[in-house]
């Protein structure tokens, strides 16, 4: 059944997908026609995201999916669409790089409890219609698929949180940061390498990450323990991605092998088109636990809570 659901969101996107590989012409600013035309059709769509991530009956799911397929590809036809920002899908993530050449959607179905399909496609800025969907086929893969080159009909699916833009030697590419929640004891974070080859088709991975004996890695990804908090993202603050260091923990639930945080981060870092790993991004040590600036220290005439004290009674002098 999910093979093929998956066999129709390509159809349904196949004629579109033919079109983006015209020559790039920039979209212009929307009619009042087309932007009334979207709008009133963005109420539906609305309603159908919410469905697929919220409704308790699988079937509607699948339904609500299927309708939000056709309909946002509907949706999009309309003429310099691409200007139109879809505020309103809030189960849908849509993300455009800085320099607005394209903008990407993705969105997850809850199949059952190990089971999560994902959804998306990239729609290019021109004013016909100019759609690449995006195909997960990572039910197919086996382990990290970290050093595969993908196409967008062969696409390790996921639901993205971040974008970034980066140069290299061989032109811009785009980091994608996604979560897969695959399976019911483990969850994944991806960081994807997206660029667009000479045709103007999207591929997904490229060897850009230099990291010591993992040479090679046209991705970056992380599985962990379902429960564990773990971060995976871009910091501005420090310049660089930053994510959680993983260690192996004997699973209490199946008797395998999960992966937590041990409290410490490592990243990577942007060196002339290249990210270069980080392997412990925070080394200072103090003697002692942090803790809050002592409350009798700094607060006199309060008690222990840090609220006044009672004042002391005063000895009378005939005592």
């Amino acid at each position: 059944m999910i093979r093929a659901f998956c066999c129709l969101a390509a159809t349904v996107l196949l004629p579109t997908f033919l079109m983006a590989q015209t020559k790039p012409k920039p979209s212009e600013k929307l009619s009042p026609e087309a932007i009334e035309k979207i709008h009133a059709s963005e109420d539906t769509l609305a309603i159908l995201a919410y469905a697929v991530v919220n409704d308790s009956l699988p079937e509607m799911r699948f339904l609500a999916c299927r309708s939000l397929i056709t309909g946002l590809v509907q949706a999009l036809k309309t003429e310099n669409s691409f200007q139109y920002a879809f505020d309103r899908l809030k189960a849908v993530s849509i993300l455009t790089p800085p320099d607005s050449s394209f903008r990407i959607f993705t969105w997850q179905l809850f199949v059952d409890d190990s089971t999560y399909r994902y959804y998306g496609a990239i729609q290019m800025n021109q004013p016909e219609l100019s759609l690449f969907p995006l195909i997960d086929r990572s039910a197919e893969m086996r382990g990290l698929p970290t050093r595969e080159q993908l196409a967008n009909d062969y696409w390790y699916g996921a639901l993205y949180y971040n974008l970034l833009p980066f140069d290299t030697r061989k032109g811009r590419k785009y980091l994608l940061f996604g979560f897969d929640g695959f399976s019911f004891f483990d969850k994944r974070k991806v960081v994807e390498v997206l660029s667009f080859d000479e045709k103007g088709r999207p591929v997904f991975g490229a060897p850009v990450f230099d990291q010591p004996d993992a040479e090679g890695e046209m991705r970056l990804m992380l599985e962990y323990f379902a429960e564990a908090r773990v971060r995976l993202n871009w910091d501005e603050q420090y310049q660089m991605i930053l994510f959680d260091h993983l260690v192996p923990y004997p699973n209490p639930y199946n008797g395998g092998i999960m992966y937590i945080p041990d409290g410490s981060y490592s990243g990577y870092k942007l060196e002339k088109g290249r990210w270069k790993f980080v392997e412990k991004v925070f080394d200072q040590v103090q003697e002692e636990a942090p803790r809050p600036e002592p409350v009798l220290d700094s607060q006199k005439g309060k008690n222990i809570l840090g609220t006044p004290g009672k004042p002391k009674k005063q000895k009378s002098q005939g005592n």
